[in-house]
C-alpha cells in the first residue's frame, strides 16, 4: 500500500497537459507502472473502479503506479482522437517515466478502450510487464497489433455485455509468435464489463501476474 498523499501533476503530451496521479508504495519500488482508462466518450476517466484496481494491485506488489486522464478528460487538454493521439500520449508519458525513474522496468496496463492503447503502445514502449482487462475485440481495430514479448496477463469476463469473451479467446489464439509461457488468459465466469463485485479478483489475478513474472526472475 502507499504512505504518502498521490502527487498530482500535469505533464506534457502531444496535445498539451496530461492530468496525472501518481501513487508511490512502501519501501523502495520495484517498477513504475503505467494504468490507461477505459473510453472517454462513455464516461471514463483515470477514477474508474476497473483501473484504480489494477493500480492499487501494482502499488501493493511494489510498483509506483501512474494513472491519468486521456486528453479531453479532466484537466487533460486537447479532444478525443479515436486513439491514435492517446497512443503519442502514452508514449509520452512513458518517456517522462523512464527519464524520472531510470532504474525502474517499466509495466503497462489498461481496461477496454485503454486495453486497446496500450497494445497500440506496446511495440514503441516495450514495456516489462503488460496487462490489459477486456480488450475490446469488435470495436477497434486489432489487426496491426503485434504480439507482445513480455509477460502479458489478459482479464476477461465470461458474461461481457460489451466485449465478446469468445472473440477475445479466438484472438488471443490467433497471434503469432505469442509465448505460451509468458502469456495468459483469465475468464472470470459470469462477470460482466465492469466487473461488478468481482474487483477484488482482479486486484488477486494481477498480484499473482506480477508476483509469478517479476518475483520469479529476483531470486
Amino acid at each position: 500500500m502507499s504512505t504518502a498523499s498521490p502527487e498530482r501533476l500535469l505533464l506534457p503530451g502531444a496535445a498539451g497537459d496530461v492530468e496525472t496521479l501518481v501513487e508511490s508504495p512502501q519501501g523502495a519500488p520495484r517498477a513504475v507502472a503505467l494504468c490507461c482508462h477505459p473510453h472517454p466518450l462513455f464516461g471514463g476517466t483515470m477514477t474508474n473502479k476497473v483501473i484504480h484496481t489494477v493500480a492499487r494491485s501494482f502499488v501493493a506488489s511494489g510498483a509506483i503506479a501512474v494513472r491519468f486522464n486521456f486528453r479531453g478528460v479532466g484537466l487533460s487538454a486537447g479532444v478525443h482522437d479515436e486513439g491514435e493521439g492517446e497512443t503519442h500520449d502514452v508514449i509520452a508519458l512513458a518517456r517522462w517515466a523512464r527519464e524520472r525513474w531510470p532504474d525502474l522496468p517499466l509495466w503497462l496496463s489498461g481496461f477496454s478502450f485503454g486495453a486497446w492503447v496500450a497494445l497500440r503502445s506496446q511495440t514503441t514502449i516495450q514495456p516489462s510487464l503488460l496487462v490489459t482487462v477486456a480488450p475490446p475485440i469488435g470495436r477497434w481495430d486489432f489487426s496491426k497489433i503485434d504480439s507482445p514479448s513480455c509477460p502479458w496477463l489478459i482479464i476477461q469476463g465470461s458474461r461481457d455485455e460489451l466485449v465478446d469473451a469468445m472473440a477475445v479467446e479466438a484472438w488471443f489464439v490467433s497471434l503469432k509468435d505469442r509465448s505460451i509461457t509468458t502469456s495468459q488468459l483469465l475468464v472470470f465466469p459470469d462477470a460482466d464489463h465492469f466487473f461488478h463485485a468481482r474487483l477484488h479478483e482482479i486486484r488477486e489475478a494481477v498480484s499473482r501476474f506480477v508476483s509469478g513474472h517479476v518475483e520469479a526472475r529476483s531470486e
